[in-house]
């Protein structure tokens, strides 16, 4: 297949929450022990982060689909995220919990409204994360995942942080690394709809 460039080119996007500073460090501490302690080096690779959505699209799209992305979350309220303790996918991931959802979960229903926009095509439909997580180690091997699970699973953590934007970050295809496109605050703007004269 032909390397289209430019334009035409197909990106992988992800919509993420990123926690305050402090916590981040604490966090990727957190995913740096992992890493030393089971072999994992791509623990340490990505930011501590929870995705709201991931997609596939041509770069060309963005005009179209990024500015009612930016109108979504603006109209949303900041609120708090609190994270609590490990969980896990059996036999690959290890991730700290979320513990409220529900906010979280109201987001993501929202941003259901530029699903037809992010669509590429029927292989490369956009994932919106319902059951959000912020990730430690993922791909592991069989031992990674029971001996870190031993350990994660009996272990305690908590975090809260003040959600107040989204990053939107791109990676095209012939990329190794994710670069930030967007930052959108939320700013709780409620939307007015408006009123027609009947008559």
């Amino acid at each position: 297949m032909e390397h289209i460039s430019g334009e035409h080119s197909i990106a992988e996007y992800l919509l993420v929450l990123e926690p305050h500073e402090a916590l981040k460090q604490t966090i990727q501490s957190v995913k740096q022990h992992f890493a030393d302690k089971y072999d994992c080096p791509s623990a340490t690779y990505s930011k501590p982060h929870i995705t709201l959505l991931n997609c596939m699209q041509f770069c060309m799209a963005e005009s179209r689909w990024i500015p009612k992305l930016r109108r979504i979350i603006e109209t949303t309220t900041p609120f708090m995220v609190e994270l609590e303790n490990f969980g896990h996918f059996p036999t690959h991931t290890i991730f700290i919990q979320v513990k409220t959802k529900n906010l979280l979960g109201e987001l993501v229903k929202s941003l259901k409204e530029i699903q037809g926009m992010v669509k590429l095509d029927k292989e490369h439909k956009p994932h919106f994360i319902t059951d959000p997580h912020l990730t430690i180690a993922r791909k592991l091997q069989h031992w990674q995942f029971e001996n870190g699970w031993k350990e994660y699973g009996n272990s305690e953590f908590s975090g809260r942080f003040m959600a107040d934007h989204v990053l939107l970050m791109r990676k095209r295809l012939d990329e190794k690394k994710y670069e930030i496109i967007g930052r959108f605050a939320m700013l709780g703007i409620k939307q007015t709809v408006e009123q027609l004269p009947l008559f």
